[in-house]
């Protein structure tokens, strides 16, 4: 089955369209004159657009740019037309901040380790060559601290590097940190705040400085002789009776849109809305780490260019990704989406042991998948879409865990020490899904699914008894809820204008893993910015600016157009266009075992259907035996 042609309205920016839109902004006299480029994706249509296109309107091609100046304050952006090659729109946010840029963050170690203060509160420290100081330049946040106003500020920590290429979060320099403005190179002070000495012992990971390697096992090898089950047409997909587009955002990373199994639509557009990673230690400059992995830097500029039989196993294909630099310059990741099959094990079986008949389907899914790297942390993503239904999202974090330093031994309560006086704070990683969803076209409505234990009475005489309630919220404050373990708390989208064959609406369950309990406190700095992590689960009716859990400007914002606060218009989210927000993610208490390089965990959600189907959709399968798997000793044996 070909991919449907309309998909290729949703296509990313290609080089050529990237090129095009920075050329309108370049030669226009107001914006082009010392312009920063920020965020630039193609603008997406709205739900009455897309079911415009559907039937048959031509879609237009537009770019959504974010331009700001060294020189003035404030944020433009700009929605510019690839046909007609002009500014459709521009609207200036006198007071927001562009996203930081690879280019700027890079700037401001230099800058950092050439301020002579900076050198001199490293001098006092025992560092004379500047050679191996290491400055990672993190989010500022809004914390109110004098002389910051206005600035676009970050709040640099700082390691040791002992000789080229070694593990340099061996050896924080824990104390001493400096604000820096990332847009003018402005360092705007030093802030030492004494602490431990620097942890000093090696602890390498790189094999150019580890013992020999244990003896490596025999090849697992993953062989498709026929090739691959899904077609491709640029950024279409068609697997099994799944079609979909695959999109790129500099800032998203990867978007799915246009979901479909059979035809029937399922979601309109699925990506990570946002990331925040809290860290728990108030100590020193520790508190100022709240950092907004999606918002603040953008997932997809930190795309790895995967490599064949690493990041991935089988018969692969690749999506190059496109975006543009600070300058406007074209940058390509090559190779910065994945896209391959896997065999998931037993999709069901059942013996039937009065006629000793065994039916068995094996299942596979469709993977897409990248690679992102955000300071000291790796972040791998992958969309699963199943042969039952079923779509879901996993993330698996690896890299290295931030750390601090201590006296050895003597770690504090917020803390864990992973070395001797190398210690890693108790931190979280709270995702935030943004799921338009579409289940047999618009109008679409969440219900709230709680179970209850029926008190021991006339009706339930033996105390079995248990029955779960459904509520279907009608506004965006009725909406934001919480997960609950006590009554197994599940939500559904349900189209109610779309019975099935018990005649209920048909739906999708959200399955929500991995809710995480959130420790900032609501009304502090960081628990202001962040305020979409209160609930695990928000709607809103679509709007096409309110694009991203905590605001479409989120370096040094005030959380005015977070979540919380857009869901105080209290609209109507009751069989409409619905969107539909979940937060989950990793609490992590750190272990030695995380040290020097983290072995991966895991958190993500499932959609899986809820009566969508008037039956298991993978019923129809074919038997189907794997003649290439032998037994472990080598001898001939039957297949099923």
């Amino acid at each position: 089955m070909p991919p449907p042609r309309y998909l290729q309205a949703l296509a990313p920016l290609s080089p050529a369209e990237v090129n095009a839109a920075v050329a309108v902004i370049k030669a226009d006299p107001e914006l082009g004159p010392g312009a920063l480029y920020g965020n630039l994706d193609l603008r997406e249509p709205t739900p009455d657009e897309w079911r415009a296109h559907l039937a048959g309107t031509q879609l237009k091609r537009e770019a959504r740019l974010n331009i700001s100046h060294k020189d003035r304050p404030g944020v433009w952006m700009v929605i510019v037309s690839l046909e007609s090659k002009a500014i459709v729109s521009r609207r200036h946010f006198p007071t927001a901040k562009s996203a930081f840029q690879v280019e700027q963050l890079l700037d401001v170690e230099r800058v950092v380790k050439a301020d002579p203060r900076f050198i001199e509160a490293c001098r006092k420290r025992g560092i004379t060559d500047m050679t191996g100081v290491c400055v990672d330049s993190w989010s500022g946040g809004n914390f109110g601290d004098a002389g910051e106003e206005g600035h676009m500020v970050s709040y640099a920590h700082c390691w040791l590097r002992l000789y080229a290429n070694e593990n340099f979060y061996a050896h924080p320099i824990d104390g001493l940190n400096v604000a820096v403005d990332v847009k003018t190179g402005e360092v705007l002070r030093i802030d030492d705040h004494g602490g431990p000495p620097i942890p000093m012992t090696d602890i390498p990971y790189d094999p150019e400085f580890m013992p020999p390697a244990r003896a490596p096992l025999k090849p697992l090898n993953v062989v498709q002789p026929e090739g691959t089950s899904f077609t491709l047409d640029g950024h279409a997909i068609a697997w099994d009776k799944w079609t979909l587009g695959i999109g790129f955002s500099p800032r998203d990373g990867i978007i799915l849109h246009d979901i479909r199994y059979a035809g029937r639509p399922v979601v309109r557009r699925a990506a990570l809305g946002e990331l925040v990673v809290p860290y728990g230690s108030p100590e020193r400059g520790h508190y100022r780490k709240n950092i907004f992995d999606i918002g603040e830097y953008g997932f997809g500029k930190f795309n790895h260019s995967l490599k064949l039989g690493c990041d991935c196993l089988g018969a692969i294909h690749y999506l190059d990704s496109h975006y543009c630099g600070l300058d406007g310059g074209l940058i390509t990741i090559e190779k910065g989406i994945c896209i391959h099959e896997e065999d998931t094990g037993i999709l069901w079986k059942h013996w039937d042991f009065r006629a000793d008949r065994t039916e068995l389907r094996r299942g596979r899914r469709l993977v897409i998948s990248c690679v992102n790297t955000v300071g000291n942390y790796e972040y791998a993503q992958y969309w699963y879409l199943d042969q039952a239904g079923e779509i879901s999202f996993e993330v698996k974090a690896t890299g290295i865990v931030n750390t601090m330093a201590c006296e050895p031994g003597r770690p504090s309560k917020y803390v864990s020490e992973i070395a001797p006086g190398l210690t890693a704070p108790i931190h979280q990683h709270i995702f935030c899904a943004r799921l338009d969803m579409a289940l047999d076209g618009g109008g679409n409505s969440l219900v709230e699914v709680n179970s209850f234990a029926e008190p021991v009475g006339p009706d339930n005489p033996h105390g079995n008894g248990f029955f779960a309630t459904e509520t279907v919220f009608k506004t965006e404050l009725e909406a934001g809820r919480r997960a609950s373990a006590e009554t197994h708390r599940t939500w559904k989208v349900i189209n109610p204008n779309k019975l099935n064959a018990v005649g209920k609406p048909v739906g999708y369950r959200l399955h929500a893993k991995d809710c995480v309990t959130p420790f900032l406190a609501e009304n502090g700095p960081s628990g202001t910015r962040s305020n979409f992590v209160r609930n695990h689960v928000w709607v809103t009716p679509f709007h096409s600016d309110e694009r991203y859990p905590a605001g479409e400007y989120v370096c040094n914002s005030d959380g005015s157009d977070g979540l919380a606060e857009i869901v105080k218009q209290n609209r109507p989210v009751e069989n409409t266009d619905i969107v539909l927000w979940h937060c989950f993610g990793l609490h992590h208490v750190v272990r030695p075992e995380d040290f020097p390089v983290q072995p991966t965990m895991s958190a993500g959600f499932a959609l899986m259907p809820s009566g969508f189907f008037n039956l298991n959709p993978s019923n129809d399968l074919p038997r189907e035996t794997n003649t290439a798997s032998v037994l472990a000793d080598g001898s001939i044996a039957c297949h099923c």
